[in-house]
């Protein structure tokens, strides 16, 4: 039994190909780990450096022909609005905002006391920043 036994642990054909496909395994696994918290962490940073982040601080329904929009760019890249739509109907803008700034962004517009107003402001590369608003 004893010799049998030593056999068995000093035969070591079986035990290196088992180690070596274990071990390239192992290193696999830990190459796909860090490549993907690579990707998550560059992603997530391009996404704060480059995205646009806008805030609609205030709106107001000045006058009987007018809709004012207080924005503020939290983002880090300047913003140009193209297009402010108001339940659907597009008005054509050209209003700039620097990061970190705020502005009043008006729009001729003829609202009724007591409706609700879906304001939805588009900027040049897509990004939607809108609710819905009830005129006094």
């Amino acid at each position: 039994m004893a010799r049998t036994l030593k056999r068995f642990f000093c035969d070591k054909r079986a035990i290196t190909p088992v180690l070596s496909s274990l071990l390239l395994t192992v290193v696999a696994v830990a190459a796909m780990a860090i490549a993907t918290t690579a990707t998550y962490v560059i992603t997530t940073n391009l996404k704060d450096i480059m995205s646009e982040r806008l805030i609609v601080e205030d709106l107001w329904f000045s006058s009987p022909n007018e809709i004012s929009i207080y924005l503020h760019n939290i983002g880090k890249v300047s913003v140009h609005f193209s297009t402010v739509y108001i339940n659907s109907t597009p008005f054509t803008t050209s209003f700039n905002l620097e990061p970190s700034k705020h502005g009043w962004l008006n729009i001729s517009f003829s609202w009724n006391s007591g409706n609700v107003y879906h304001v939805d402001a588009v900027t040049s590369r897509g990004t939607h920043v809108g609710d819905y608003y009830k005129a006094p």
